[in-house]
């Protein structure tokens, strides 16, 4: 259970000696709702083996964030696993920094880095670089976009030879 929780902290960590993370300016979160396509990731423990993976938010009576993280385990037709993390907006001036808790009383730093005019992908980062989601609207993601998306992240300070594509079907 410790390791659990300290999984759950990466939010938690000291990150003194990077930059902190450059965040979009604005979220409109009505439209940031919906399903998200996990396109590619540096993954988190649980998300090894990964196929089909979504992440969808809905936000409740009381403007917090319900999150469905969903995916296949190591197939396509793998066993489906699911989890329900709650998200803050942190801020709520750009509503790009969100806390997620995985698990009370821990709460996850959950940063959106990159975002489409057009709501069509977006980027989520921690601070320690360790984690990071591409999303998309869709299953699949323009390479063109996708590697621009890329360079971005570098620019961020991202070791990009982690990043590790999610299969959709």
């Amino acid at each position: 259970m410790i390791g659990l929780a300290a999984f759950f902290c990466v939010g938690c960590e000291t990150t003194s000696k990077l930059p902190p993370l450059k965040l979009v300016n604005k979220v409109d979160i009505p439209r940031f709702m919906g399903t998200w396509y996990v396109i590619a990731n540096i993954p988190t423990f649980i998300e090894e083996g990964a196929h089909n993976a979504t992440e969808s938010y809905e936000l409740d009576k009381d403007g917090n964030i319900e999150i469905t993280f969903r995916y296949n385990k190591d197939s396509f037709d793998g066993p489906v696993k699911e989890y329900h993390p709650k998200g803050f907006i942190y801020d709520r001036n750009s509503n790009a920094e969100w806390r997620v808790r995985f698990l009370w009383p821990f709460l996850a730093d959950y940063l959106v880095i990159d975002l489409a005019d057009d709501y069509s992908f977006t980027v989520i980062g921690v601070p320690s670089r360790k984690y990071l989601w591409i999303m998309a609207r869709s299953k699949t993601m323009d390479e063109k976009a996708y590697a621009n998306v890329v360079d971005r992240i570098a620019a961020q300070g991202y070791d990009i030879s982690k990043i590790q594509k999610v299969p959709q079907r």
